[in-house]
């Protein structure tokens, strides 16, 4: 769990039921293949698909979250069929297991915990498996109340590339827009846990009452993930 985020260096509804999947072999595109700006993406969803279904947003958070702790509240939590979504920053959470990458030495906020642990009762890697930030429960929102659990699938947009990623930790209650150092680096964004992330242009789309397990299978996530996305745009 994240006490401090860090500012950025530059200033059918089945489908929708708890979703638990064993994990297989990815056999999605592979990432970085293709020509400059092509819309890459894990699974067979576009980035384009998904984002044409969150150009409006129906306001089911009480207020707003900021992007970090100097800027003002302006992030709203949106519904939609089957998913709650948000369009914000990325901050880079490199809390959980101990790895090269992630470390008290890397990152100066580090913790060796996640809110929600392996198969195996232990914290997350930040460094090699994607998983997404929510903020801990508070007025403005409840995450749990909206369908929204640890193991969760999520889908991660960034400049034309969808990453499928999980709910792996909670972060500070005012804030929104975080995601693991493997969730930044999978999408071209600088993972450094100090210096990295992207200022805007993110948009997390969180599937309800989906569950990945066990939580540390990327490629289960996948798999969730590309039935969700197809089916979430078929609802919205």
């Amino acid at each position: 769990m994240r006490t401090r985020t860090l500012a950025l260096a530059a200033s059918g509804a089945a489908l929708f039921a708890a979703v638990t999947l064993a994990p297989v072999a990815h056999a999605g595109p592979a990432r970085g293949a293709g020509p400059a700006g092509a819309d890459l993406k894990e699974g067979s969803v576009s980035a384009a698909d998904l984002l044409a279904k969150v150009t409006s947003c129906s306001q089911i958070s009480n207020g707003k979250y900021r992007t970090d702790e100097e800027t003002s509240a302006t992030i709203p939590v949106c519904g939609k069929n089957g998913a709650v979504f948000w369009k914000a920053d990325m901050d880079i959470d490199c809390d959980g297991e101990i790895t090269a990458a992630c470390n008290e030495d890397t990152d100066p906020w580090f913790q060796n915990g996640t809110a929600f642990e392996t198969s195996a009762g232990k914290p997350l890697n930040a460094e090699k498996l994607p998983y997404v930030v929510v903020p801990s429960i508070s007025s403005i929102w409840n995450y749990s109340d909206a369908g929204i659990k640890g193991g969760g699938v999520v889908a991660v947009i960034y400049n034309n590339k969808v990453e499928y990623a999980v709910v792996g930790d909670t972060g500070p209650d005012k804030i929104i827009g975080e995601a693991s150092y493997a969730t930044a680096k999978a999408l071209g964004i600088d993972p450094d846990p100090e210096t990295g992330g992207a200022e805007s242009g993110v948009t997390y789309i969180l599937f309800k009452n989906s569950k990945v397990s066990p939580i540390e299978s990327h490629s289960a996530a996948v798999t969730a993930g590309d039935a969700l996305a197809k089916q979430f745009i078929q609802n919205n």
